[in-house]
């Protein structure tokens, strides 16, 4: 069957009649969840199934933002609070092993209760390198601003989710960390050299480049004298993201109904995807919106296809997951530190 390059949220709790016509119509590559759409278990299982049903296609993803911290959908009873990513940098600090063993196990452990309810794909690690005097959009959910601590902690946490059988998408790509706005409600530019910037922020995304899916990052680099967020740009995404980092897995967008992007919610889905992102993210469930990213998003065709294939031979499905080591780290007061 054919398939809509773009990823929708839907608007509750359950499926509505009018959202499983246009599930079952566009046929798009993923359900992204958020917190208005999580009431408990079952209910979030019965809704991914609906979905699923609805689009009638075996490779489907279903997303969310689990990172810890400020941002996890899922909170308690519903899931273990999770740290955010500077407890473990600030752990990193005091136990390099202990600090990426706690990434990978709680990696694991995030990976296989999303697996549990579902969801094959959570929108984490952050690798972007944070900033002193940077907007706090990003802040603590970073793992530092020094390269390797970045890359080793992110490569040990995508590492556990992909042993529990969840895809990891790094992001956001090549990197948001210097930000001066939040890209929710404005454009951010960042300022900084292209030498920094390429021994900085783009380094992690280039270290762990073998990663099967990453977000872009609505951002301007001022230093490549380019007026688009790198999202919509064709000359960032192909000559930073693919050629000078070298990612070649799928590339989705940033949510199209971010401020930071110009025009209409259509417009908005056309450029990043003629940019050269392989699929186009909606999140807000708004139905107007979501036909208006489906009537601008192309059939799934070529390398975005293969690509979007190739990620579900990374997912594995492991018969037993031992919590015991995750669990423990959680209860550790690192965790809450800061």
């Amino acid at each position: 069957m054919s398939r809509l390059a773009f990823i929708s949220g839907v608007e509750g709790t359950e499926l509505l009649p009018k959202e499983r016509d246009f599930f079952a119509d566009t046929a798009p590559l993923g359900l992204i969840l958020f917190a208005r759409n999580l009431e408990n278990h079952e209910q979030i299982k019965r809704l991914v199934g609906d979905v699923r049903e609805a689009v009638g296609a075996e490779q489907f993803w279903v997303l969310i933002d689990q990172e810890g911290g400020r941002v996890q959908r899922l909170r308690p009873p519903l899931f273990p609070d999770l740290p955010a990513a500077r407890r473990y940098a600030e752990l990193y600090q005091q136990d390099q092993r202990k600090a990426q063993l706690a990434a990978y196990e709680i990696g694991k452990l995030m990976g296989r209760r999303l697996l549990d309810l579902g969801i094959n794909m959570n929108c984490a690690p952050c690798l972007d390198a944070a900033q002193t005097g940077a907007h706090e959009i990003i802040g603590d959910r970073s793992f530092g601003n020094v390269v390797d601590d970045i890359v080793a902690l992110g490569r040990r946490e995508a590492q556990g989710h992909l042993a529990a059988g969840c895809l990891p998408v790094i992001k956001h790509i090549p990197g948001h960390g210097r930000a001066n706005a939040d890209s929710h409600h404005d454009l951010p530019v960042i300022d900084a050299s292209i030498e920094a910037l390429r021994s900085v922020d783009f380094e992690p995304f280039r270290q762990l480049n073998e990663m099967p899916v990453a977000m872009t990052a609505h951002v301007v680099y001022s230093a490549f004298n380019e007026p688009k967020p790198v999202s919509a740009s064709f000359r960032l995404i192909n000559d930073i993201i693919r050629a000078e980092i070298g990612f070649e897995g799928f590339l989705m967008c940033d949510d199209v109904s971010m401020q930071a992007l110009e025009g209409s919610i259509g417009e908005r889905t056309a450029a990043v995807l003629s940019a050269g992102c392989d699929g186009a993210l909606h999140c807000n469930g708004i139905m107007d919106e979501m036909i208006e990213v489906a009537e601008n998003s192309p059939e799934l065709s070529g390398r975005a296809l293969d690509r979007f294939m190739q990620s579900f031979d990374m997912i594995v499905h492991p018969q037993q997951i031992d919590e015991s080591d995750a669990l423990a780290f959680l209860s550790e007061d690192w965790v809450q530190a800061g």
